[in-house]
C-alpha cells in the first residue's frame, strides 16, 4: 500500500493509522480522488461545514433485521462501492441506530472512512470476500516513530495479525491500531468472532467508536469532533467529508 505518515495517538486516541496515510485525497468531479498533503494538529479546525453528509444521506433500506438486498444493490450501483462492503456499512449504522440513537450516525460517513482508509477493503490488490473478510491482509506501515507516526512495540499477540515482531501496524479495512481494537473489538456480523480484517466487524466497531463521544453526527461540530477523533487531522477530516458528501449526493 501506498503510504504517506500521520499522527497516532495510542489506545484511547485515534483508532486509524491508516491507509490515507497513502496519500489519497478528495474525488474530484470524476470521482476520482486527487492527493492532499496531511495536517495533523491538536484539535479540529473550527470550520463550518457545508453538509454533514449524515444528515443528508437517506437511511438504509431494512428487511427484518437485515439492509434490505435492493437497497444494497441500488446504492452500490450509484456510488461504486462493493456490495459487501456497503451491506457493512449500512447495517452497523441500522444496528446503531437501535443502540445509539442520539449518535445519528449515517452509513456514508462509515463509508466515508471506508474509502479514505482501505478503499472499501480492496487497497493493495485486496478483495472482500463474501463474509466480509478480506482475502488478503491490508496492512498499514509500522508504528515504529518515524515520519510523524506513534512508536508501538508489538506484543506476541499483535505480531499474529500483521507479522511484525518488533512493531505494531493498523489492520483491516478499517485500518485499527491493535490496542484499539482490544478495546473496540465488535462482532458486526454475529458469527462469534471478533476480526479487525472482516469488514462486517470493523464497521461496526468504527461506528462504536465515533459514536463514544456522544455527539449528534448530524451536526457539523459533532461530526468533526467524532471523524477527526479517528483521526487527528485536519486534512482526513476534509477528506472523509469530501468522501461522505459525495456518496451521499448519488
Amino acid at each position: 500500500m501506498i503510504v504517506i505518515a500521520l499522527c497516532v495517538v495510542v489506545a484511547a486516541g485515534m483508532a486509524a493509522a491508516s491507509a490515507f496515510s497513502a496519500g489519497r485525497g478528495a474525488p474530484d468531479a470524476s470521482g476520482v480522488p486527487t492527493v492532499s498533503p496531511v495536517q495533523t494538529t491538536a484539535s479540529p479546525a473550527p470550520v463550518p461545514l457545508p453538509v454533514v453528509p449524515d444528515a443528508a444521506a437517506s437511511a438504509p433500506q431494512a428487511s427484518g433485521s437485515r439492509v434490505a438486498p435492493q437497497w444494497v444493490q441500488q446504492v452500490s450501483a450509484r456510488t461504486g462501492i462493493g456490495q459487501v462492503a456497503l451491506s457493512a456499512y449500512a447495517s452497523a449504522a441500522l444496528r446503531l441506530a437501535d443502540e445509539r440513537p442520539a449518535c445519528r450516525l449515517g452509513w456514508t460517513t462509515l463509508a466515508g472512512i471506508g474509502g479514505v482508509e482501505s478503499i472499501h477493503g480492496t487497497d493493495g490488490g485486496a478483495t472482500l470476500l463474501a463474509d466480509g473478510r478480506t482475502s488478503q491482509p491490508i496492512i498499514g506501515p509500522a508504528l515504529d516513530g518515524t515520519d510523524g507516526t506513534a512508536a508501538i512495540r508489538a506484543t506476541a499477540e499483535t505480531a499474529q495479525w500483521h507479522g511484525d515482531n518488533q512493531w505494531d501496524h493498523a489492520v483491516g479495512p478499517m485500518q485499527f491500531i491493535p490496542s484499539t481494537w482490544e478495546r473496540w473489538q465488535s462482532d458486526g456480523n454475529d458469527d462469534g468472532v471478533a476480526d479487525p480484517s472482516n469488514i462486517a466487524d470493523a464497521a461496526y466497531a468504527a461506528g462504536r467508536y465515533l459514536c463514544a463521544a456522544g455527539s449528534d453526527l448530524t451536526t457539523a461540530q459533532g461530526w468533526t469532533q467524532a471523524v477527526f477523533s479517528y483521526n487527528h487531522s485536519d486534512t482526513y477530516v476534509r477528506t472523509v467529508l469530501a468522501y461522505a458528501n459525495a456518496y451521499a449526493a448519488r
